[in-house]
């Protein structure tokens, strides 16, 4: 509809799409539309170039809503203390991860961002716990952060990646416990508060920022959704490196 209206209001303004002999307000609509009809059929390009204007007015507005939500959500995002992070704590870019333990995909791309650190010395990873599978999910997410006060969330972080069935709350207390963590320990500390205080400011994050599935990652100003291969993550931490 915003197409027609704007193709009738350039017909409209347009001296060379209407004959002079009849004026603008003396033609009636039902006449206006057979002349935009008739118009666009012989010329079938302006429709076409029209089409493309809009779909590049679309990005360009898409585009700068993303920055804008990445500028006002940069400290949740890339510097919030309770956020668990990986490779260099003090690395020049920082990639940021949703992720569910129980999404496959998410398991499909652990080893390129495993892959993508080992070959980027300067890489800080940001783990985002956005379970969105359900009640597992949930409880996987809450073990993780509470490991992590034992100092070893990654450890569990890649054991229950590692897990070749669904990640159930058995599976979870069974993985944790072979991992070495004090099992008695973190099923107390998953009840604390900030545990699901973090997992609820995730959520509104990736809300705030269009994420509705898993995996998702920001990059610099960038966000990119789904599963990617490691040739794909390390341009966009070059593009973020580079600041283009």
């Amino acid at each position: 509809m915003l197409l027609i209206a704007g193709l009738a209001g350039w017909f409209l303004l347009n001296p060379g799409a209407r004959q002079p002999a009849i004026a603008a307000g003396e033609t009636s609509q039902d006449q206006l539309d057979q002349r935009i009809h008739d118009y666009i059929l012989a010329h079938p390009e302006v429709l076409m170039e029209a089409l493309q204007k809009l779909e590049e007015r679309q990005r360009e507005a898409g585009a700068a809503a993303v920055r804008a939500a990445l500028s006002k959500h940069a400290d949740d995002l890339f510097r919030d203390r309770d956020t668990p992070v990986g490779g260099n704590p003090q690395g020049d870019v920082t990639m940021v991860e949703f992720f569910d333990y129980n999404c496959p995909y998410c398991r499909q791309v652990a080893p390129i961002v495993d892959q993508a650190m080992a070959d980027d010395p300067k890489l800080r990873i940001a783990y985002k716990e956005f379970p969105i599978l359900g009640p597992d999910s949930v409880f996987a997410a809450k073990a993780a952060l509470a490991a992590g006060r034992q100092g070893k969330y990654l450890e569990l972080h890649k054991a229950l990646y590692g897990s070749r069935t669904r990640v159930t709350e058995a599976a979870v207390l069974k993985i944790a416990a072979e991992t070495g963590i004090d099992v008695p320990r973190m099923q107390s500390d998953m009840q604390r508060p900030e545990i699901q205080a973090l997992i609820d400011r995730n959520v509104e994050l990736a809300q705030a920022l269009g994420i509705t599935g898993t995996p998702g990652f920001v990059v610099g100003d960038q966000i990119y959704p789904g599963a990617t291969d490691l040739a794909t993550m390390k341009k966009l931490i070059e593009q973020a490196r580079s600041g283009k």
